[in-house]
């Protein structure tokens, strides 16, 4: 039922929205339905017609809304101009009205409208298009329901203050607006591949979510080659989920995995859905990206991984997309291929990078690097800067295993 609910969520969104426009009062009506749904259908069984008892129970709520004193003199020169009285009638449940058009890309553009920031463009998103509550939105957060809705009212707030119609954005604007979809669905993955801080590393509800609404967008923009190519990455980088952890949640490296963990069918739906795009001509970030996960994915073991093709991808990346995240994986990847210090060294040009030296990343990589080399000290005392850099229990338990290790 929860599948089915964020299912349906982007499309009754979206039939409201452009019935009547009022976004932020459409998505509110929405989420009270979605509610009604959740409490009601347990106990009286999911509706013949699911989406249209859910436009039904919408479009009462939206009335409600319109009909209220606050609103009514405030919107009902716009309501005489942009709607008859036929239409604040719902249609009867059984009453299949939606448009034959996918709303889900004008939703995702929507959410993700300049004037908004990202913080609220991820959390918009994960509401409007992927129908989770402000509730469970803030928890996958960890933030109190209490801060995560006003950053999502705001959001609305800034939409309808800088004018925005439901309707995709001029052509000569959807390139750059495609740009930061893609960016906010590759923030959601990577929030929920590896939690920024709490007890657990991966939060699952979020990477599936991303997959799905990354599948989504594929639907809508089946020849875009960098939508491919995040979906791809995705697919590919979930497959390892079953083999991060331990039993007790602690957290095991790429090179330490049990291979025999990982989802081989989401394997060959990535490396398949790459290996397409690829073929087709213009290569983007996310293409790249999704390839060198490919190659990680389709390596028997970790001493049998082609790191000399990776440091290759790594070096077209960084030409393409510039970078310190990319430098210091391509780091990794030149350690393998020629020494440690030759990775240290490359390390040391990004070293003034303050959007890679105040995270736990770059200590993390040295102390791997210089416990390879055979420098224990300095590999442990970059093994605790990264401990207390990190505001994630499992990266800090493990970094300060290590470090006691040596």
């Amino acid at each position: 039922m929860d599948q089915l609910l964020r299912e349906l969520a982007p499309q009754v969104l979206g039939f409201l929205a452009r019935r009547h426009g009022q976004f932020d009062l459409c998505e509110d009506a929405v989420q009270e339905a979605l509610l009604a749904a959740a409490t009601q259908w347990p106990v009286d069984g999911v509706p013949a017609n699911p989406r249209g008892w859910l436009i039904t129970v919408a479009t009462r709520r939206l009335t409600d809304a319109f009909r209220s004193e606050s609103a009514r003199r405030r919107r009902e020169d716009n309501l005489a101009a942009m709607a008859g009285p036929e239409e604040l009638v719902a249609p009867g449940a059984d009453v299949d009205e939606m448009p034959d058009t996918d709303d889900t890309l004008t939703l995702l553009f929507l959410c993700c409208h300049p004037a908004v920031t990202p913080a609220s463009q991820v959390a918009l998103t994960l509401r409007a298009v992927g129908g989770l509550t402000t509730a469970e939105i803030a928890r996958a957060f960890m933030v109190p329901e209490a801060t995560m809705a006003p950053r999502i009212s705001r959001a609305k707030k800034s939409i309808k203050a800088a004018g925005s119609r439901f309707e995709l954005p001029p052509e000569a604007e959807q390139a750059d607006r495609l740009r930061v979809v893609l960016q906010v669905l590759y923030l959601i993955f990577n929030e929920g591949y590896t939690a920024s801080s709490g007890e657990e590393l991966q939060r699952v509800e979020l990477t599936a979510e991303a997959i799905r609404l990354a599948r989504m967008l594929r639907t809508a923009l089946p020849d875009d080659g960098e939508v491919a190519g995040l979906l791809a990455l995705m697919l590919l980088t979930d497959s390892r989920r079953a083999a991060r952890t331990t039993a007790d949640g602690g957290l095991v490296p790429l090179d330490e995995q049990d291979r025999s963990l990982w989802d081989r069918e989401q394997i060959r739906e990535g490396a398949d859905l790459i290996l397409h795009t690829l073929q087709q001509g213009t290569v983007g970030p996310y293409q790249l990206q999704a390839a060198i996960a490919a190659v990680h994915a389709e390596a028997p073991s970790a001493a049998e991984t082609d790191w000399r093709q990776i440091h290759a991808l790594y070096l077209v990346l960084e030409k393409y997309a510039p970078n310190p995240m990319v430098t210091l994986n391509r780091a990794i990847a030149l350690a393998q291929i020629e020494s440690p210090q030759a990775g240290l060294d490359l390390l040391d040009t990004i070293a003034d990078d303050k959007n890679i030296s105040e995270t736990h990343r770059l200590d993390a990589v040295r102390a791997h690097l210089y416990e390879r080399l055979g420098e224990p000290v300095k590999a442990r005392d970059h093994y605790l800067a990264a401990a207390r850099r990190t505001t994630s229990l499992p990266e800090q338990r493990y970094l300060q295993a290590k470090a006691d290790k040596l």
